[in-house]
């Protein structure tokens, strides 16, 4: 009874094994996973986004490189020590992305567009020190051009 009891549950559970392993992030060793970087809140007008913060040289060179997906309001935000012209591309980066540029009072000035694991840059025109990586189209579905301001966004370290 015993055995065709835990026979049972084996063959109940191994597809949610399976599951959980297929949604697990493939890294290179000594990447971060998704969940092991500090979260923040943040609001674009009326929408909430759940941005990892890359706010040190290691997370902002990984990025969001070898992540298979993101949230529909997920994205990544970069902090940055120098208020400056901070360049992106989308090497090892498996999918597209919009990045939105932001000055220090968390007024975006530029938005682009970026093609997933391509490694010309994307520049913005002017100064800053925050980067938001959010799906592609995720700005222009939400209305949102330069001149929004970002609010909840970490100090610049």
């Amino acid at each position: 009874m015993i055995n065709a009891t835990r026979a049972f549950l084996i063959a109940m559970l191994l597809p949610l094994a399976s599951i959980t392993l297929a949604e697990a992030q493939t890294l290179p060793p000594g990447a971060k996973q998704p969940s092991d970087f500090p979260r923040a809140k943040l609001t674009a007008g009326m929408y909430v986004i759940d941005a990892a913060v890359a706010a040190n040289d290691a997370d902002r060179e990984q990025g969001l490189m070898y992540r298979t997906k993101l949230g529909a309001n997920e994205g990544m935000l970069f902090v940055f020590n120098e208020n400056a012209v901070h360049c992106f591309w989308m090497k090892n980066t498996l999918i597209p992305l919009s990045i939105a540029f932001i000055r220090a009072d968390g007024t975006i000035t530029d938005i682009d567009e970026m093609q997933a694991e391509t490694e010309n840059n994307h520049c913005p025109r002017n100064n800053g020190v925050y980067a938001l990586e959010m799906p592609k189209g995720w700005f222009a579905a939400k209305g949102i051009k330069p001149g929004v301001k970002i609010k909840g966004l970490p100090g610049a370290q």
